[in-house]
């Protein structure tokens, strides 16, 4: 078992994975998407107090939860990369923090459209909004910095570093609701007690949050393979494996 994992940490290994499995996790995401969404938008019945208003949970609730699961897979890649000096946690700081920004932004977005009929505001400054727009600039931070370096190894460790100490924002985001006095509703799927949301309700939200994981999950894999060849450019694999790209 560990040696297949020291063997998959190698960049060619990787790069090869990769390639197999992205259009697997993009084929099942999308899958699960189109399922959830129809079972959200279609099948669920209305909210008995906010209508059809709620059906934008379907891609707000998976778009938060992917911009808390991608920084705090980022944490973990950047302490592995500065720690051990590994490649490829290094390749998974850089290619995650754009996807990340987006589905952050995606969660912020949709987050005020659902504001405005329920709140009467697009926009208020609520613990939970606020944190989560810290975590927006958090990734665009990283994103910024990885573009300020011309060499990439050090640009990945500046990253890195920027990407640990961010990650105190996570909790903050996550128990805001909690820790202070919130306008945002608290948890409806993962509290003590089971869901207090309804099973027509609740099952296309889960099939639509893993559909969005794997879709994510193929993006930063897409995402890695590409900052690999850059990386790799003058070793012999990507010279063989893409001679434009080596020239």
């Amino acid at each position: 078992m560990w040696l297949w994992f020291h063997r998959l940490a190698s960049p060619p290994s990787f790069y090869r994975f990769a390639g197999i499995l992205a259009p697997w996790l993009l084929a099942i995401g999308l899958t699960a998407i189109a399922a959830g969404f129809y079972g959200g938008l279609v099948l669920a019945p209305a909210d008995y107090q906010q209508g059809d208003a709620f059906r934008i949970i379907y891609v707000h609730v998976p778009a938060a939860w992917l911009s808390l699961l991608g920084y705090s897979a980022m944490a973990v890649a950047a302490f592995v990369a500065l720690v051990w000096r590994i490649k490829l946690a290094e390749a998974v700081v850089v290619a995650s923090a754009p996807a990340g920004a987006s589905f952050t932004a995606l969660a912020l977005a949709t987050g005020m459209l659902w504001g405005k009929p329920m709140w009467g505001a697009y926009w208020v400054w609520d613990a939970r909004l606020t944190s989560e727009l810290v975590l927006l600039f958090l990734y665009l931070g990283v994103v910024a910095l990885n573009s300020a370096f011309s060499d990439p190894r050090a640009g990945a460790r500046a990253c890195a570093l920027l990407a640990l100490v961010g990650a105190v924002n996570v909790p903050i985001v996550h128990y805001s609701v909690v820790w202070w006095n919130s306008l945002h509703q608290g948890a409806t799927v993962f509290k003590p007690g089971g869901p207090s949301i309804s099973p027509g309700m609740l099952w296309p939200l889960l099939t639509a949050a893993f559909g969005f994981t794997m879709f994510y999950a193929a993006v930063v894999l897409r995402r890695m393979q590409n900052e690999l060849l850059i990386r790799e450019r003058n070793s012999l694999w990507v010279r063989e494996l893409v001679p434009v790209v080596a020239a």
